[in-house]
């Protein structure tokens, strides 16, 4: 099996840094000048270093320097680069690598919707796989970590008819309308990608009917039960966002809030934001599930990183749901991606789930 390679090195950038993405004129710019690290290089490497120590030798094609070779460099791998015009920093490398890939079974992109996006229009119905990179993931064509992606290509060249193939959803969402507060997502098409057991991710879904009157009776429990000079930091979405009104307060949408004794100290706030707040207090983290994938961690609320994530611990960590919406999921177990393979483990495990006012669920949540 021939399987293509390709990076795309700004991609996730934005996340931690309240941007919401990298889409758009300027954004990487910004995203660099708030003190934005790169993502998708690191998350690659991770996912090379598991299929090299499964399968030594295997061979990609791979695009060249950051958008491929380098993080291949130093494994057991054998990675030929592809011959590129002179880069461009634009999405125009992405699909000029794909065209360049020439007949490939498989082609591997690490990225977010907009890479996913770029790679599935150029890459003419070959199958695509994608190391989970971005800021949002909605697609269906991604591994629900990189070390996934790791394992299932290293189960492709080991045993490839024993892989299922599905036809999965390309979503993507307006990022210039996003950053507003507006969510705008979009169907692009269909992609064929691999799938095995629990290792790929499902398509994000939308919030199921007549799941508010669940959400807000959860969340004015939570709110209603917050201690004093504790900073709680509440993740994007609606059912998190429940909590923030039900103190009382507007919350962003799409965006991470911070209360201490019933007011909120910061809004949208980014990671640097948040390490300076928890300096002085301790600190509590509330975050909601994504519809029909079940992430409540690594999946647009990167600002909430590894560092807030080990000062509040997991006993530190509430997650709100409908019923509806835990009964959605496409598997009956929520899943965590920090970046952090330790911290994922540590917070692995049984979590309660509010879902009610006073009512609790049982869940797991783990990486894989």
């Amino acid at each position: 099996m021939r399987i293509g390679l390709v990076v795309n090195p700004v991609a996730g950038m934005g996340g931690a840094v309240g941007l919401k993405g990298t889409d758009g004129p300027g954004i990487v710019e910004e995203a660099r000048s708030r003190g934005a690290v790169e993502r998708a290089g690191p998350r690659t490497r991770e996912a090379l270093a598991l299929l090299a120590a499964r399968v030594p030798g295997a061979e990609l094609i791979v695009a060249p320097g950051a958008l491929g070779a380098d993080w291949a460099d130093g494994l057991a791998l054998s990675f030929p680069p592809i011959e590129m015009p002179l880069l461009t920093g634009t999405a125009r490398d992405t699909k000029t690598a794909v065209a360049a890939m020439g007949d490939v079974d498989l082609i591997v992109f690490t990225g977010g919707d907009g890479t996913a996006r770029d790679v599935a229009g150029t890459a003419e119905g070959t199958p695509i796989l994608g190391i989970p990179a971005g800021v949002k993931m909605h697609s269906g064509v991604f591994a629900v970590t990189p070390r996934a992606a790791g394992a299932l290509i290293a189960d492709l060249l080991n045993a490839p008819d024993r892989i299922r193939w599905r036809d999965a959803e390309i979503m993507d969402i307006d990022e210039v309308a996003l950053r507003t507060g507006t969510i705008s997502p979009r169907l692009y098409g269909m992609a064929r990608t691999p799938t095995s057991g629990g290792l790929m991710q499902a398509a994000k879904g939308g919030p199921p009917p007549d799941a508010e009157g669940a959400v807000k009776g959860a969340a004015k429990s939570i709110a209603g039960a917050m201690e004093p000079d504790v900073l709680y930091i509440v993740g994007p979405g609606r059912s998190a966002g429940a909590v923030i009104a039900a103190a009382g307060h507007e919350p962003t949408l799409l965006g991470v809030d911070a209360l201490l004794n019933g007011e909120v100290v910061a809004r949208d706030a980014t990671a640097r934001d948040l390490h300076t707040l928890m300096d002085t207090h301790p600190v509590r983290v509330i975050v909601g599930v994504t519809g029909h994938q079940g992430f409540v961690l690594g999946r647009g609320n990167q600002q909430i990183d590894p560092d807030v994530l080990r000062r509040a611990g997991p006993d530190g960590l509430t997650i709100i749901a409908s019923p509806e919406k835990l009964s959605s999921l496409a598997a009956p177990r929520l899943l965590v991606d920090t970046g952090d393979a330790a911290l994922d483990a540590e917070f692995s495990g049984f979590h309660r789930v509010a879902t009610g006012p006073g009512r609790m669920t049982m869940m797991r949540l783990s990486s894989e």
